[in-house]
């Protein structure tokens, strides 16, 4: 029998360890790097502790569709290990999954700890080291291996995973060898706006809004969420990543146009004069004419100094404009952002056409395979980041098995 080759993962996070998880103890020693004192720190906090560990949509083509960046190239990877194949994975190894009314999937547990306790135990019964706080400072092509270099002491491998997620320290060792760079902007962010309307009432949600940025010409309806520092929900977070070069370039500053119940101006007008004249003497500010609250309601009313007490009928066609303008085309500016939750993503990373996807093999460096968030691929919230890590991972394992 050949000789084991000793396998070095920078990074231990999800994408490093399930590949490891995956990978023939018979064919190789293995090794992770991690430079922070616990791994999967990631997969521990998603989900607010509960591990959104991936998404039930078991259709490639259509799972593709919740990845601005990498849709294309993640085609391949996704017939070959997608999240059925997640859930089949953690169920066999005695982490029961659970699909969630809006399709992600949790464990049962509700605790993030049973997925790290699954990875962790597969990479232990195969005798696999794992050394934390231990930070790479250079990566060394030689002949036949690669050196890589840390405080702690010099490790070769023949073969090395890179998984080091998105910090730029790790973008910047990856590029010293010789890898192309896609610039590095935020994705999956809420829109920072200070206006009267949305002031007072954060937790006010839509369900189903329609949030427009006119200069982009791009568009989303989805649930919307009033916050503190402004707008945020599904709706916002599906633009912030699908427009997050644009977002950048405009610094963040832009115009955006709401409209709180998705239904044509001219449609809302018909319903409101239609109250009008079958509830003639009910007061405006008890009137429940929309699918918004009676706070936003009313906050409608009060920023346009319109009498919450006056009746319907006395509701005077200027009063009505201003009321339908606030509801479904409102403009508001949009002065910043920030972070979502703790889940910060970025677009950009090493350039995917340096990277061969049936393996996740580097196309520049010889036995070198990149997965994970240090690439130029980002989803948008709920089960979709881990599930290209746990894909690439996967695919990375069964090459080198069968090599």
């Amino acid at each position: 029998m050949s000789k084991k080759k000793r396998i070095i993962i920078i990074g231990g996070g999800a994408a490093g360890f399930f590949t490891a998880a995956n990978l023939d103890e018979n064919q190789y020693y293995v090794t992770i790097l991690e430079q922070n004192s616990d791994v999967l720190q990631k997969v521990k906090i998603s989900g607010g502790g509960r591990c959104n560990v991936t998404h039930a949509c078991f259709d490639p083509r259509e799972l593709v569709n919740f990845y601005p960046r990498g849709n294309r190239e993640l085609l391949s990877v996704f017939t070959k290990f997608q999240p059925g194949d997640t859930m089949d994975w953690f169920e066999t190894r005695g982490v029961p999954l659970k699909i969630e009314k809006d399709n992600r999937v949790f464990p049962t547990t509700d605790s993030s700890q049973s997925i790290i306790n699954a990875m962790v135990n597969e990479v232990k019964n195969k005798n696999f080291e794992v050394k934390t706080q231990v930070s790479v400072s250079e990566i060394i092509k030689q002949d036949e291996a690669y050196l890589i270099r840390t405080k702690q002491g010099d490790f070769t491998a023949d073969i090395v995973i890179y998984t080091t997620g998105s910090s730029p320290k790790s973008v910047k060792l990856i590029q010293n060898l010789g890898h192309k760079i896609v610039e590095a902007v935020p994705s999956l962010f809420t829109f920072n706006i200070k206006d009267d309307l949305l002031k007072d009432l954060p937790g006010t949600s839509f369900e189903n809004a329609e949030v427009s940025i006119p200069s982009l010409k791009t568009e989303e309806s989805c649930p919307l969420l009033i916050t503190h520092w402004g707008l945020s929900g599904p709706a916002i977070l599906k633009i912030s990543a699908w427009e997050a070069r644009n977002l950048a370039k405009l610094k963040y500053t832009f115009d955006i146009e709401v409209n709180f119940i998705s239904k044509p101006i001219s449609e809302a007008e018909d319903e409101l004069k239609e109250f009008k004249n079958s509830n003639p003497k009910r007061s405006i500010g008890q009137s429940k004419i929309f699918e918004v609250t009676n706070r936003f309601w009313n906050k409608i009313l009060e920023v346009n100094h319109i009498d919450p007490d006056k009746q319907i009928a006395n509701l005077s066609g200027k009063e009505m404009s201003l009321i339908l303008e606030n509801l479904c085309a409102k403009k508001l500016k949009v002065t910043g952002k920030s972070t979502f939750k703790d889940e910060f993503v970025t677009a950009g990373g090493v350039d995917l056409k340096e990277i061969n996807f049936k393996n996740m093999a580097s196309k520049i460096l010889p036995d070198f395979y990149i997965s994970g968030e240090v690439l130029d691929i980002d989803a948008v919230t709920g089960g979709f980041n881990f599930q290209a890590c746990w894909s690439e991972g996967w695919l990375i394992s069964q090459h080198l098995n069968s090599i």
